[in-house]
């Protein structure tokens, strides 16, 4: 049965990948969404998952002989609340830019990097995006 969960590992790996490397934002937070997935399927891994013994360490006994680690699956639960907030901050900023760039295009969102020739881009005009401050005005 390992090696079936370690194909779908190397399946998750391939796909995040793929999903990853695309230029629509969307595909990003999926990617990484489908890559934590993919790290929390190979922690399981390490767990020795073959056993059919419970975790019960017998009386009189000081040490679990046979039975399946439960470290491996705490840390999976931990980092999927670790992988969730990843996600919701990912998506909050990349809506955030697509509010202010009004695409989803990372090739667009390339304004703060100069452009081929040396000259910088021109900056973008962008409407307020709600929480934003104001410039100041000058007074004469």
């Amino acid at each position: 049965m390992e090696p079936v969960f370690a194909l779908a590992f190397g399946i998750l790996v391939a796909a995040s990948t793929y999903l990853i490397m695309s230029r629509n934002v969307l595909r990003i937070v999926l990617g990484l969404l489908v890559l934590g997935n993919a790290a929390n399927l190979s922690i399981f891994l390490a767990g020795r998952m073959g056993t059919r013994t419970p975790p019960l360490v017998p009386e009189g006994a000081t040490t679990l002989v046979g039975g399946a680690n439960p470290l491996p699956q705490a840390l999976i639960l931990t980092a999927i609340v670790i992988s969730f907030a990843l996600i919701a901050f990912t998506v909050i900023l990349f809506e955030s830019a697509h509010r202010r760039f009004g695409t989803l295009d990372t090739e667009a969102l390339r304004d703060a990097e100069p452009k081929p020739d040396g000259k910088p881009a021109p900056a973008a005009a962008a409407a307020p995006v709600a929480g934003d401050v104001p410039a100041a005005e000058t007074v004469r």
